[in-house]
């Protein structure tokens, strides 16, 4: 198993256009759930988000759907980070319904460091290489 330790937890309010013609989340939300934890975690560390200078992209997520999730709710997502390489880190999450321990969804983001003029990947900064690996206070 891989190891991971939690990196924070974001609530989304469910939009009534996140259902599709069956009358649940639609597959497309719940990436969109997230991206925005995942944006939040970034911004909470000081890094914007905007496609200048260097920054976060993603090279690939998978997300496994476990249990259906219906309007009205707040979804709960909470974020892992596992080791740190060179230039990328691995995230994970667990989608929850506010209140219901039930696991909805889980899924995993690989997070690669980009330098934008290049496209080129570029190490970690040591602030993000410190918080993924647990020394947040170095």
């Amino acid at each position: 198993m891989t190891e991971k330790r939690l990196g924070g937890v974001t609530r989304i309010s469910m939009r009534w256009g996140d259902q599709d013609l069956y009358g649940h989340v639609n597959n497309c939300a719940y990436f969109r759930f997230m991206e925005q934890a995942r944006v939040e975690l970034l911004e909470g560390l000081g890094f914007e988000v905007r496609p200048e200078g260097q920054g976060a992209v993603i090279v690939n997520a998978a997300c496994t759907f476990l249990a259906q999730m219906n309007y009205p709710g707040t979804v709960e997502v909470r974020s892992f980070v596992g080791a740190a390489g060179r230039s990328s880190f691995m995230t994970y999450v667990e989608m929850r319904l506010e209140g219901d321990p039930t696991l909805y969804a889980e899924g995993t983001a690989k997070v690669v460091w980009i330098d934008f003029s290049t496209g080129k990947s570029v190490p970690l900064p040591d602030k993000v290489r410190a918080w993924v690996e647990g020394d947040a206070g170095s």
